[in-house]
Order: structure tokens, then sequence, then C-alpha cells
């Protein structure tokens, strides 16, 4: 067998790349959409749920280990700061790992670690040890501590958290079609707000269940309350466990980056026939010559203003927006408890039942409508305008509850109003479009890893917000009297018109423009002809390892010679 051999026009493989993406681009509609929006959504459920119900968790947690409705800040922001640190970590980490090894092998990895930490964050506890002079157990946590164990086993699920941002939003990205893939994507993000909601839920209805059990005195029923709101979060992540490992490859992926486009027309076209993955064997595989991921090719193709701009825009817009989203989402009680709405914290229940109660009142009137306005938009009015009005509407709400705070502070219903209308705007705004935009923009052999980046950005904003938020807090007045909360808010309006700004330069619209499109790349030529040499395995197909050298030898264990003679434990002769 000899390159000679192999009579193919190279420009066919071109053309068969750009029809093949056509098909995916151009698709009618159907149930397999729907099911990868599912698959992807209930994963992102999960995520915003083990994310937000720290919310209540910590209030839980400080009446269970010190007695009173709040953890000593040092505490409360380990706590509060340990999952956007694993989320970092696991945006940039599988980001970069799903263009390298593909998203299809990464994908439910993730989950396994969400429903593994989840379930032994249910199981902390401080370690015991027998005192012979009382005859008791006692508290023994010098050993291992709770807080201690909660604090690793939250990183750990917030690597898992962060590996869900770049797959889901790609997968999801990779197989939509151009005139619905923001609606997709968006849909699959608007998921959190469900997961947000469902946490609230949870408590509250937790909370109820134990109500005759909880008293000034007894704080026992508590420590059960919290195990259960945490570890409902599990349940949606082992459901969807199956369906994402399940999930075929993306054919953006086999083609651009395994560069085998003969596999990719075949899994579309089984895809858009069947509305599900089947599949199959091939007799040959053919890799083409294309453009191929490495460092030094990521630092030219970024390092061109047209490429880097974009991810500039996409990764400064995500941080300037975590920088207010998760300084007020993972804070919420706090803000809460500054106008009295919960009350003075003496009596348990009641401070319980009002927080889970507000965090369901901003989810249902902000949160989850935001999301669902965005995901029926988007394709309509467009991901830019929709990430400019929602940052210029965010710095005039927090302009508004930073100079009015003292006043609105005596208007409970007028506050929680106008901060509902923030969470509204943050999700009929940046909070959705951020997800969306990083999936679009990049050529697929960095599509995950620029969403990683981008996403980690804004974690890194998140981070920084909480560190912030405890430290400048209470500057100008006693511990715990939130006398500067005023002087965040500003703070939170200055980031809001940064990522306006940057948006206004740096962030391209998307709407209607196919992914190839939007690379920056020249799509005609893109694939220059087909690699020269062939491998072949028992089963007649070509494998990465096997290989054709330039005395026509092919290896995997068969062998083909000079003499055309062909081994595989019999041989056959061609005389």
């Amino acid at each position: 067998m000899t390159e000679e051999n192999i009579v193919i026009e190279d420009n066919d493989y071109d053309k068969r790349r750009r029809e093949a993406l056509a098909e995916i681009d151009n698709a009618k509609f159907g149930w397999f959409h729907i099911r990868t929006c599912i698959v992807a959504g209930v994963g992102f459920f999960a995520d915003a749920y083990d994310i937000f119900a720290i919310n209540l968790v910590v209030i839980m947690l400080g009446y269970v280990y010190y007695g009173k409705n709040s953890l000593p800040p040092d505490v409360d922001l380990s706590l509060k700061i340990a999952t956007p640190i694993g989320t970092f970590i696991g945006q940039f980490g599988f980001g970069i790992l799903a263009d390298l090894v593909g998203r299809k092998r990464m994908y439910g990895v993730e989950l396994m670690i969400i429903m593994i930490s989840t379930f032994a964050i249910c199981l902390v506890a401080n370690s015991y040890v027998y005192d012979p002079n009382s005859k008791t157990f006692v508290s023994n946590a010098k050993v291992i501590s709770a807080q201690g164990l909660m604090l690793f086993l939250r990183i750990l699920l917030g690597i898992g958290i962060g590996g869900d941002y770049p797959l889901s939003a790609i997968i999801a990205s990779e197989f939509a079609t151009t005139k619905r893939r923001g609606a997709m994507i968006a849909a699959v993000f608007a998921m959190q707000g469900f997961g947000i909601l469902t946490a609230a839920i949870t408590s509250t209805l937790a909370v109820v269940a134990f109500h005759s059990s909880i008293s000034a005195t007894n704080y026992s029923s508590i420590d059960y309350i919290w195990r259960i709101v945490t570890g409902v979060g599990a349940v949606p992540a082992f459901i969807a466990l199956y369906y994402r490992l399940t999930i075929p490859e993306s054919p953006r992926y086999t083609m651009d980056i395994e560069r085998n486009i003969n596999k990719a027309t075949t899994d579309i076209s089984t895809v858009m026939k069947y509305g599900k993955y089947q599949p199959r064997e091939e007799e040959v595989i053919i890799k083409v010559d294309a453009p191929k991921p490495s460092f030094h090719d990521f630092f030219v193709h970024f390092g061109k203003w047209k490429n880097g701009r974009v991810l500039l825009g996409t990764a400064f817009s995500w941080f300037a927006l975590d920088i207010a989203f998760y300084g007020i989402g993972l804070n919420n009680n706090i803000i809460l408890q500054s106008i009295g709405f919960l009350g003075d914290g003496k009596d348990p229940y009641e401070t319980l039942y009002k927080a889970s109660v507000g965090n369901i009142i901003i989810a249902m009137l902000g949160t989850v409508p935001g999301y669902w306005i965005t995901v029926f938009l988007i394709d309509i009015w467009g991901r830019r305008p929709i990430q400019l009005m929602g940052f210029a509407v965010l710095t005039i709400l927090f302009i508004i509850l930073g100079v009015a705070y003292s006043r609105l502070m005596s208007i409970n219903w007028l506050f929680i109003l106008i901060f509902t209308l923030s969470q509204l705007f943050s999700n009929f705004g940046p909070n959705v479009t951020t997800f969306v935009v990083p999936g679009e923009v990049f050529p697929t052999r960095y599509r995950s890893t620029g969403h990683g980046l981008s996403a980690a950005s804004g974690k890194l904003g998140a981070i920084i917000s909480q560190v912030g938020f405890f430290k400048l807090k209470d500057i100008g007045g006693a511990p715990g009297s939130n006398a500067f909360l005023n002087w965040l808010f500003v703070i939170f309006a200055i980031f809001m018109f940064s990522g306006l700004i940057v948006t206004y330069f740096c962030v391209p619209e998307t709407k209607n423009l196919t992914l190839e499109d939007l690379s920056n790349e020249d799509q005609k030529g893109f694939v220059k002809g087909i690699k020269p040499k062939l491998e072949v395995n028992d089963n007649n197909q070509v494998n990465n390892n096997d290989q054709v050298n330039n005395n026509d030898q092919v290896n995997n264990n068969d062998q083909v010679n000079n003499n055309d003679q062909v081994n595989d434990n019999d041989q056959v002769n061609d005389k």
C-alpha cells in the first residue's frame, strides 16, 4: 500500500467539512437539541444549587457550632470563597483538557466530582474522643475539624462545578443550529435559576418540617437540616450522569481537532437522522491536514489584536460582572439582615424561615425571570445589546442602592424591590451573555480553552469580591455593623460601568453567524489536504498509533512489507 495508491482530491475534504458544518448549522431544531439542553442544563441546576445553598447553610452552621445566627467572619469567608476557588481551578483545567482530549471524555467526570464531594459534605463532623473523667465523648476538633474538612470538600466541589462551565457551553454550542444557538446555550445556563430557587424552597420545607423541635435552647435539629439541604443538591447530578457519559463527541471536535472528517460526517448524519448517537465502525480513517492546537499556535492566534481583543472582552466582562454578582449573591442574607428583614436572630426558626423565604422572593421575582427572558430574546435582540443594556441598568441600580441606602433601609419593600431588579437585570443581562458569547467566538481548537479562561476570570472576580466584601463591609462601624455596605454598592456600580465600556469596544455580536465565521479564520482552504500516512488496525480502522512509513510499511501487530506479505498469525502471499 503506497501513498500513490490513494487518489484523492484535497479540496474534496475541505468542501466536505464545510458541507458537514452547514448541515449542523442549518438543521431543523429537534429532539436531539432538546435532549442536549436538558442533559447539560441539569448539571447547571445542581451547580447553582450547591453554590448558593451556602447562603442559607452558613446561618445553620452558625447555630450548630457557635450558638448564634452567623459564623465568625474568617470562617464565613473561607466557606464562601472555597467553592469559587475550586471553580476557578475547574474552569481553567477542564477548559484546556476538553480541547486536548475531547469534550466527551471529560463530560461526566465533573458530575462525579460534584456527587462525591456533596455526599461527603453531608457527613462532615468534628472528631470525638472518649473522656474517662466525664465518661462521655467530647469533641476533638484539633484532629479533624468539620469546618476544615468542609473547606476542602467545597474546593473539590468547586472543581467539579468549574468543569461544567466550559464543557456544557461548548457541547451546546457545537451541536446547536445557528438560528437557535444563543437560546440553546442560554437555556442550559438558565437552569441555574431553578437551582437557586430550589435550594431556597428545600431549605424552607426542611425548616418547617423541623419547626416543633427548633428552639432558642435546642439546635440539634438544625444539624439535620443543613445536611438535608446540602445533600439534595447531589440528586440532579446523579440523574444526569448516565446521559452525559453517553452523549456523542462533538463533530466539530472530531473534524477540527482529531482531523477526522470521515467520522465527523458520519456522526452528523446519524445524529440528525435518528436524533441520537449510534456508533458505527468505519473501514478507513483518513486524517486531514488542518491547523493543530499548540502553545505556539495559541499565542500566534490570540497575539493578533482582532482575536486577543475578543478574549480580553469576554474575560474582563465576566470578571466585572462576577464582582457584583457573587459579592451580592453569596451574601444575600447579610444584606437582608442589615435592613432588619431577618429579625434579631434570637429565634432560630424565625431567622432560618425568613432567610429562606427572602431568597425565594428574590429568586422568583428577579433571578428566574431574568434568565428566561434572556433565553427568549437572545436570538432576536442579540447578545451584545442585552449585555450592554444589563451593565447600564445595573450601574444605575447600584448607584441608587449606594447613594440612597440610609433612606431605603427604613423602607424594606422598596429596598427589596430595587435589589430584586438588580437580580433581574443581572440575568436579563451580562450573567447569561458572558456565559454564551465565549462559547461562540473562538475557533474549535481553542473554544473550550477560551471559555474556560473567560469563566475563570469571572471566578477570580468572585474570589476578590468575597474577600473585599468581608474586609470592607464594617469600615466606619463596629464588627457586624455593615456600615460600609452602601459604598460597596457604589464600588459594584463602578465595575458594572467598566464592564459596559469593555463590552462596547471588545465584545462582538454573534447572532446569526456560524461558529466558523466567528473564529476569525478563513474557512475556504482550512483543510490543506490529507495526512500522508494511513494507519490500519485489525478491524481495518486507522489508529493514531499506527503509521505508514516511507517504505510503505503498516504496523499494528499486522505488517505489510515490500513483498506484499500480510502477517496476522496467518499469511497471505500475493503472487
